[in-house]
């Protein structure tokens, strides 16, 4: 699996509800830690999201849905997650602004927990994380901006050797590469029962929920400040320009002399 370390697409405002969500989960989770130092085990089971609970008293175990969003099991898990959201989630905010982000990341994260319960209602394993909301902003990102370069680690050490470290892939490798992995993972479990471990049918369920909600809730920009990664397929290459030429002062991909336009992946 690619582990993305930046993106290259600035955004035009501070995405202050992307580090809002930041703040929280790292928040929630120096709490989780707090307690379990203190002798406590009765955290995850009071606020995680059980499905089998959940079904039984959908009113009363609805706070759950949203406290499991801000929880973590590990600091690899923490970590993780905030990894994807800090790289993907500004700009994902840049296009929606910032209280539609909100409502899009908290929709995002609800969906996943929905799906995870419709697929496996009898479980009894509690289920957190921030993944399933996460999901949805990938989603989001990949249909918004599927040409943006993002460095990722070089998953191939031996490779490191004749790449590099790090290598730069389009947005919608990354991001799809990391859908398929979940999706082939999630529906190759079904039948096993409830196995613990990652909630795949969440990641599933709140990526295809970003995937629809964006361009409804899109701010529509004007033609100005277009994003020189959106859509599909590449801008018109200039009149006189053959080929992949040199850089220019828009950096990774640019025409030559384009000022920022990419190159097509």
């Amino acid at each position: 699996m690619f582990v993305p370390l930046r993106d290259e697409n600035p955004t035009r405002r501070v995405p202050i509800i992307n580090y809002m969500l930041l703040g929280i989960n790292v928040l929630v989770w120096l709490w989780e830690l707090t307690v379990a130092q203190s002798g406590a085990t009765w955290l995850t089971a009071a606020y995680g999201l059980v499905p089998r609970r959940f079904i039984g008293d959908p009113g009363g175990e609805a706070f759950t849905v949203m406290m499991s969003m801000f929880m973590h099991g590990s600091w690899a898990h923490v970590g993780g997650n905030m990894l994807f959201l800090y790289i993907f989630g500004d700009n994902v905010e840049d296009a929606l602004g910032h209280w539609r982000y909100l409502a899009f990341y908290l929709l995002c994260g609800v969906a996943a927990a929905a799906t995870q319960v419709f697929v496996d209602p009898s479980s009894t394993i509690p289920m957190v994380g921030a993944s399933g909301a996460i999901a949805g902003v990938l989603g989001g990102y990949m249909v918004l901006y599927p040409r943006a370069p993002i460095t990722v680690l070089n998953p191939i050490f031996l490779l490191w050797f004749v790449f590099g470290p790090v290598l730069v892939f389009p947005a919608w490798l990354v991001v799809g590469e990391w859908f398929l992995m979940n999706f082939f993972m999630g529906t190759g479990s079904l039948g096993l029962g409830s196995q613990g471990g990652i909630a795949f049918f969440a990641h599933i369920g709140g990526f295809l929920t970003g995937l629809l909600l964006v361009k409804p809730m899109r701010q529509i920009p004007s033609n100005a400040n277009r994003r020189a990664w959106e859509g599909w397929r590449p801008p018109p290459r200039p009149p006189g320009i053959g080929g992949f030429g040199g850089g220019s002062s828009g950096g990774f991909g640019a025409w030559p002399g384009s000022r920022g336009r990419p190159r097509p992946w």
